[in-house]
Order: structure tokens, then C-alpha cells, then sequence
């Protein structure tokens, strides 16, 4: 991973990102997508369905394809600034992103039957829209599936990326009868993994992670299976993340909340409250061990 340092004056842009979830053989797994390594943001990085809200998210109907009112949706987000329009595209470019990029269609037909992922699949990549699939198909998105669970806003002193992101992050249970596959396009491969293995590959190079990447496998190390995260997620409400970079004797390091460094001084999370950048990758203070702190 390259390190980058230019000061970014362009706004943080509104993004949505599922952490899809299922109950594995060995405990909770989550499934992970490699970017294409020609992609502008995180090339070649191993990240969570998701991506940019577009105006067309908050333009869906949302009577006729949410199974919630979008004030619920607002309400659930906790972000009283925000307008319910705009609260509930973001729920809708959550659900849009996991369909693009891994085929997960989180939606209902009429009397509440599963929908036909494969046949909607076709039809977006015969160039339909994704409100002209979800109308062939006369489906509702199942929001009430994704819970609310962190916000993380880039600074504006770069690290990984020249672009902002004012990212809202879920997670969600992988609908059951749905198989989950990367795109072969932004994607180019895919896997499930326990939260552990995932850190554990990271340690070994076997992949790349970006801080939010590693930082929301922390907080799921506490868990052991999928109820677990979203009766934890349902109890309070999404922390807000906004990373701080300064410079530790020449080691670009990021702080987050709770660190001596940082401006807040109450922790919003678990784990380290610090990563360095050390030989092309972020690393707590302290090794491996230091995630499970």
C-alpha cells in the first residue's frame, strides 16, 4: 500500500458500505471483496461492499420499494443534521453497492417471497437501473436487515486516498438462498473470513487493508456470531470515526478517539488507538497482539 500526502480540499463525499455477515463452521465470517488493482480508491486493497451515494438513491420511491418510512430510517442513522432523504439513499446505496458488487439482493416481493437474484443480476448487467429492477421485479429493499454501525469521515490530511469519504457502514446477515461472488469488474476476487484470519492475513501480506478496514475487524473480534453484532449494534448508536493524522518522528501515524493525540479523549472503539505506517502498511503500536488490546 502506498502512503500518500497531499492535503485534500474537496468536501467528503456521502458513501454506504455493507459488512455482510454469516454464522461459518468455525464462528462469525465476513465476506470481502479485493478491488480491482486499476482502481482509483484502494486498488488492489481487500474492502466491504460499498461505494458513493448517487442522486438517483435518494430519488427511489419509497413507498413503493422501502419496507420503512424514511424518518425511521433517519431516526436509526442518529444524525439529526442530515434531512430523510438523504438518510434513507444512503440506506439505499448500501443495498444497491452489495447487489452491484456481490449479488446480494436484500429485497421482498409481495407477500414477502425471496426475490430472483440471478434474473435481477441479468437485468443490471443489461444496463437496466437499479429502481427499473427492483419495479420488474415489483420488490421492496429490506432495509430493516442493515443496522447502523460506525461513521467514518477521511481527513483531510491524506493517508491512503486523494478523496474524502463521509462513509456510514452497516452490517447485515447474508439473506439465506443467496450466494455472494465479486463482479470481475470494480472486484476481482472474493472471500469469507473469520474476522481473526482476516487480521492474521493482513500480518502475513497475504492481503491489504486499509485503517477502516482493519479497525472495523477489531470490533468485530469481540464477537462470535452474527446475532451477537446486531443485538450489539441495535443497543447504541453508530460511533463516528474521524481519524487524525500527525507525523511520530517521521512515521506517519493515525490516531482515533480516546488516543492521547486525538481531540476527542473518550474512546469510541476498541483495540489500538493508533496505527503507524510501517514498511507499506499500518501496524499498531505494540504487533499483532495490540488488536485484540
Amino acid at each position: 500500500m502506498e502512503l500518500n500526502h497531499q492535503e485534500i480540499t474537496s468536501p467528503a463525499r456521502d458513501a454506504a458500505s455493507v459488512l455482510m455477515l454469516r454464522d461459518g463452521a468455525q464462528g462469525l465470517e465476513i465476506f470481502m471483496l479485493q478491488r480491482h488493482s486499476n482502481s482509483a480508491v484502494l486498488g488492489g486493497a481487500y474492502v466491504f461492499p460499498g461505494g458513493k451515494l448517487d442522486t438517483a438513491d435518494t430519488e427511489l420511491d419509497p413507498h413503493r420499494h422501502l419496507d420503512q418510512a424514511r424518518d425511521e430510517l433517519h431516526r436509526q442513522l442518529a444524525e439529526p443534521e442530515l434531512d430523510p432523504a438523504r438518510a434513507g439513499g444512503l440506506y439505499v446505496a448500501a443495498l444497491r453497492e452489495a447487489f452491484e458488487e456481490s449479488g446480494i439482493l436484500f429485497a421482498q416481493g409481495h407477500g414477502g417471497q425471496a426475490p430472483d437474484a440471478v434474473q435481477a443480476g441479468e437485468q443490471l448487467r443489461a444496463g437496466a437501473s437499479f429502481a427499473q429492477v427492483l419495479g420488474e421485479q415489483s420488490l421492496q429493499l429490506t432495509t430493516r436487515r442493515l443496522v447502523p454501525w460506525s461513521r467514518w469521515i477521511t481527513p483531510k490530511k491524506a493517508s491512503v486516498s486523494t478523496q474524502r469519504f463521509d462513509t456510514r457502514f452497516f452490517v447485515a446477515a447474508v439473506p439465506d438462498g443467496q450466494d455472494a461472488v465479486h463482479d470481475n469488474v470494480e472486484t476481482t476476487h472474493s472471500v469469507w473470513l473469520r474476522p481473526r484470519q482476516a487480521l492474521e492475513d493482513y500480518w502475513a501480506r497475504q492481503l491489504e487493508l486499509a485503517p477502516p478496514q482493519i479497525m472495523s475487524l477489531v470490533q468485530l473480534l469481540r464477537h462470535d456470531s452474527v446475532q451477537s453484532v446486531l443485538e450489539e449494534s441495535r443497543q447504541r448508536p453508530p460511533v463516528t470515526i474521524q481519524p487524525e493524522p500527525f507525523d511520530d518522528n517521521g512515521v506517519r501515524t493515525i490516531c482515533y478517539p480516546g488516543d492521547t493525540r486525538h481531540s476527542q479523549t473518550e474512546r469510541a472503539m476498541h483495540g489500538p488507538t493508533r496505527l503507524r505506517f510501517v514498511d507499506r502498511r499500518f501496524e499498531p503500536v505494540g504487533g499483532f497482539e495490540a488488536f485484540f488490546a
